[in-house]
């Protein structure tokens, strides 16, 4: 496995109903250490051993607005 990142993602989340979207998809995601959702500045940090683009997609899958910000 590769080195653990910590990746910045802006989601765009309005509700609870949003935040539970995001954290079931990470949830089921292997290689994740942690996860930090932000409702409120609309911003997830994940820690993981997973590529930036992999983690990305998966939050798309929430169908919300997604875009990679960058490593924290």
């Amino acid at each position: 496995m590769g080195s653990t990142q910590k990746y910045e993602f802006k989601v765009e989340m309005t509700c609870g109903g949003c935040s539970s979207a995001v954290e079931r998809v990470l949830g089921r995601m292997e290689g994740i250490q942690d996860k930090k959702i932000d409702l409120e500045k609309q911003r997830v940090i994940v820690e993981t051993t997973l590529p930036s683009d992999e983690v990305l997609a998966a939050l798309k899958k929430t169908g919300k607005a997604t875009e990679f910000i960058g490593t924290c």
